[in-house]
């Protein structure tokens, strides 16, 4: 079996592919210092709660937004897999052209994301992903990478309302606000944060479709996709496993033939 991790600032997420069928998925969160050894209880203790086992592991891919963390994830899979795992970076077969001034400063996720959207949607299409950042990606309709925007995401909006006030709470974000006039401080900071982010997220589709000049599919993921889905006329499907489906395909696309 595959195992695709995406490696976020914030979480990491685990998928367990049987050929092209996501078995089972996992969210563990990044911690620099995590050693090696550390790594391997942590996941073969989620494998032996869902019935798996390491041999089980055939093949390994790795995207990673955290350079730090890279080095350990790599040593882990090479102790524990015996695996040497394809790392999504420069040199990588996406078989997506990257128009950006620099493509190596783009984040493997945008590309791992914008990979699987395209093999989806097969047209032009807007990716959200809603993560530490929130970042939305351009593909045009011939399958190019054409950039995009990075904003802060929902959660750093949350904590520096906390450490940047004296007497703000610190918040979590799980559902709808009941009203945009809220009658406490706690709501009141919800619907700031959910649906002042929903105007976002509005505002720059709006713009990036009204800069294209062209109609797009848009796809949102990542942890408050659903959430903020729910207040967003434009973002047209939820998917939560983007980029896990997007790590699968760049592995087909870099195997070794037998």
């Amino acid at each position: 079996m595959l195992l695709a991790m995406d490696i976020g600032n914030t979480n990491t997420v685990l998928g367990l592919f049987n050929e092209q069928r996501l078995v089972h998925d996992w969210r563990i969160r990044t911690e620099v210092n995590t050693t090696i050894d550390e790594y391997g209880i942590a996941i073969r203790s989620l494998f032996d709660a869902h019935g798996f086992f390491v041999a089980d592991v055939g093949s390994v891919i790795i995207s990673c937004v955290v350079p730090p963390v890279l080095n350990s994830i790599e040593r882990f899979c090479k102790k524990y897999f015996n695996i040497q795992p394809i790392i999504v970076g420069p040199g990588i077969r996406t078989g997506m052209p990257i128009f950006y001034d620099n493509p190596k400063e783009v984040g493997a996720d945008r590309i791992v994301n914008a990979v699987a959207a395209y093999d989806y949607y097969r047209s032009a299409t807007i990716v959200v992903d809603f993560g530490t950042a929130t970042t939305f990606d351009y593909i045009s309709d011939k399958g190019e990478y054409m950039g995009g925007v990075i904003s802060p995401g929902i959660m750093i909006s949350c904590e520096a309302l906390f450490f940047k006030t004296s007497k703000l709470p610190r918040v979590e974000i799980f559902a709808r606000p009941p009203s945009v006039l809220a009658k406490n401080t706690i709501a009141s900071m919800n619907a700031g944060i959910v649906y002042g982010y929903a105007g976002l997220v509005e505002g720059i589709i709006t713009r990036m479709r009204n800069e294209i000049g062209t109609n797009l599919k848009v796809v949102a993921t990542g942890g408050l996709a659903a959430l903020i889905a729910s207040e967003c006329s434009l973002i047209d499907d939820v998917d939560d496993y983007l980029t896990l489906k997007g790590l699968r395909i760049i592995f087909e696309r870099n195997k070794k033939n037998p």
